[in-house]
């Protein structure tokens, strides 16, 4: 209740008791330890006090992907005042303008982002969790989506667009997955032109594999080296495989 009270002492409306609910629950999730640990070993601290610190910037484009349908002025606008709501927001900072945040977030690259997936994107499942288990193996699975990019010409040189001569509409990316089936939750992810293949990118996912994991895939994934490599990781593997691919009777 006392958490209530503050929220409503700050936020005076439904909408925006609701933003700073959303950005609560953000900050709760993600750490703001977390968050500088990742920034530290991206080398990406502030070596002077800036308008928008890189924690901040980090919070905004994780805010972005939970608000995105709004523009990136609302988008700051709430986190502002999530963060107020929760205590993290110093009152000498003022919300910054489009330019800036185009600024901070140049200066802060991709690779702090990724550290940080890399840290908090874990299983979640419980032992008592339908569908997350099978004698004892937490259930996994590689899958694989192609996802339409905002039409410009960034994302056309940096990811291209399939077709030949009749291009599609928008730039696309292939991105492959290891999710654990119980929850959906996604544990490691590669983001690729939409060129790649779905099984070199499944290369990048086998540093998420451990023991104790019983890891799907379908059959276009499969290679034999591929294999290997995953089986090496000590996971238990069941991937489907092409029917004329002749196997040794054991």
């Amino acid at each position: 209740m006392g958490v209530m009270r503050d929220l409503q002492s700050i936020v005076s409306d439904h909408g925006r008791l609701t933003d700073a609910i959303g950005i609560g629950v953000l900050t709760r999730l993600v750490d703001r330890d977390l968050v500088d640990e990742a920034i530290a070993a991206a080398d990406r601290k502030e070596k002077r006090v800036r308008l928008l610190p890189a924690r901040v910037v980090v919070y905004y484009v994780l805010a972005l992907c939970l608000f995105f349908g709004d523009s990136y002025e609302e988008v700051m606008r709430k986190l502002t005042h999530g963060l107020r709501a929760v205590g993290s927001w110093r009152k000498e900072w003022t919300v910054p303008t489009v330019g800036a945040i185009s600024k901070a977030r140049m200066r802060l690259g991709e690779e702090p982002l990724r550290l940080l997936f890399d840290r908090v994107a874990l299983p979640m499942a419980k032992r008592s969790t339908p569908g997350a288990w099978l004698r004892g193996f937490r259930v996994m699975a590689i899958d694989g989506v192609i996802f339409n990019l905002p039409d410009t010409q960034d994302n056309e040189e940096g990811f291209g667009r399939c077709g030949g001569k009749n291009p599609a509409p928008f730039p696309q990316a292939r991105t492959t997955a290891l999710v654990e089936c119980g929850t959906h939750a996604v544990v490691a992810a590669e983001i690729d032109p939409w060129k790649k293949q779905e099984r070199a990118q499944v290369v990048g996912l086998l540093r998420a594999f451990e023991p104790g994991m019983l890891v799907l895939a379908d059959a276009g994934v499969y290679s034999y080296g591929l294999w290997n490599a995953a089986a090496q990781t000590g996971a238990a593997l069941v991937w489907r495989v092409r029917a004329d691919l002749e196997l040794p009777v054991l």
